[in-house]
């Protein structure tokens, strides 16, 4: 009888956790690496933290047994730090997920820190085609954009309208040659040429020598292949050089909002950049984006925001819906039905880990078209999903079951 108290104990217990009527608390822990204090911070950063965490309440609200933690670090644009900290998370620190990751290279290694394990890497900012190309991983998925649609649904809409000859000013990095690769495929497919290329450092601040070579060039098009503080300066030390009186129109592949509003309308007036989102859309993108900036010290959010906010949201429902928090069985489950979300429409996971959705291609209005601050672009083109993404049999992932041959 002295064991009756105990056993007892482990009898309730017991009965505690096999009750169908006492549902466990579920528990997942997101972690979003990115650039929190370089080139690309204002179009990620703080605000993609922001993003994430919205992304969260707004999932617990609707299920308030489901418990979401979300942790932030800065890789500070070097592949070797963010590869050791999302390590760190998910050996250690039991994250489940890592968001966002802006730098390709960057995003990169991390694909193959997550390769092989229980985490996913939700990659909604980093660009290369190659994490759902060569390197896909049934662990990945790439959400917002990538250096195919960039330059593909740009490409195709200049060379249409009259954009021939193009020239490519581009970072020396993973991002850069990505973009330019891409983009030349569509231009001479197109029926374009590309004129040269040169490779310029990241975070760089003087750029006359390679704009002096782009207008030397005679293109039609300056592309820049460029992200963040790099494409500022671009828009800016082009304007001053007095490119534009020449008559060429400046494409940039990589922009948001933030680099225009940095830029300002006068110098970045006619500019073409192609985004998944843009906050004055419609009136799903209009009321997110006024709480977002409620939020964010009256920011207006980028596509790398709305971005950060819908995969984490995606995915959290996957979860849920998979019962698991094993990144393998929750992107199977992602890639099973088409999504109906709020800010990207309808969207769709490729076996690739691809997401298939409208890309649109935008003006800067000019100054005088302007209604206020963040009223800066007018939309001059859309492809669908289909249409401005790689086909899914042309990246070589692994994943893609080859074509039957009849």
């Amino acid at each position: 009888m002295k064991n009756l108290p105990r056993i007892l104990g482990i009898s309730l217990l017991a009965l505690c956790v096999s009750s169908p009527g006492l549902a466990e608390t579920r528990s997942i822990k997101i972690g979003v690496l990115n650039d929190a204090s370089g080139p690309y911070s204002d179009n990620g950063g703080e605000g993609s933290v922001t993003a994430a965490k919205m992304a969260a309440e707004d999932f617990m609200k609707q299920h308030p047994d489901f418990k979401v933690e979300i942790i932030a670090a800065d890789h500070q644009n070097k592949a070797d730090i963010g590869a050791g900290i999302a390590r760190r998370w998910v050996d250690q620190d039991h994250v489940d997920a890592v968001a966002d990751v802006p730098n390709s290279a960057v995003g990169l290694a991390v694909n193959e820190v997550v390769r092989g394990t229980k985490a996913a890497l939700i990659a909604s900012s980093a660009a290369s085609s190659d994490l759902t190309g060569k390197y896909c991983s049934p662990n990945t998925i790439q959400w917002t954009f990538d250096t195919w649609a960039a330059s593909h649904t740009i490409g195709d809409y200049l060379v249409r309208n009259g954009g021939k000859k193009w020239y490519f000013i581009a970072t020396d990095n993973a991002l850069g040659k990505s973009m330019v690769r891409d983009g030349t495929s569509v231009i001479k497919a197109s029926g374009g040429s590309v004129a040269g290329a040169v490779n310029v450092p990241i975070n760089n601040a003087d750029y006359a020598s390679f704009i002096l070579q782009a207008d030397s060039s005679g293109a039609d098009v300056i592309a820049f292949a460029t992200a963040g503080g790099d494409t500022i300066n671009l828009i800016k030390q082009s304007s001053e050089f007095g490119l534009k009186q020449n008559g060429r129109t400046f494409a940039a592949l990589l922009t948001t909002t933030n680099d225009v509003e940095s830029s300002g309308l006068s110098v970045a007036q006619g500019l073409i950049i192609t985004q998944p989102f843009y906050w004055d859309l419609n009136d799903a993108s209009r009321a997110w984006s006024a709480r977002f900036s409620e939020r964010q010290h009256n920011q207006s959010p980028t596509a790398f925001h709305a971005g950060v906010y819908s995969s984490v949201r995606a995915y959290l429902n996957a979860a849920l819906a998979a019962g698991t928090n094993d990144a393998p069985a929750v992107i199977r489950k992602l890639k099973e039905a088409p999504i109906d979300d709020d800010l990207f429409g309808p969207v769709v996971i490729r076996p690739d880990g691809r997401a298939i959705h409208n890309m649109y291609i935008l003006k800067v209005k000019a100054p005088s078209a302007s209604q206020g601050k963040w009223d800066l672009l007018e939309q001059v083109g859309v492809l669908t999903g289909p249409e401005a993404f790689r086909p899914l049999n042309e990246g070589g992932c692994s994943l893609v079951e080859p074509p039957k041959n009849n």
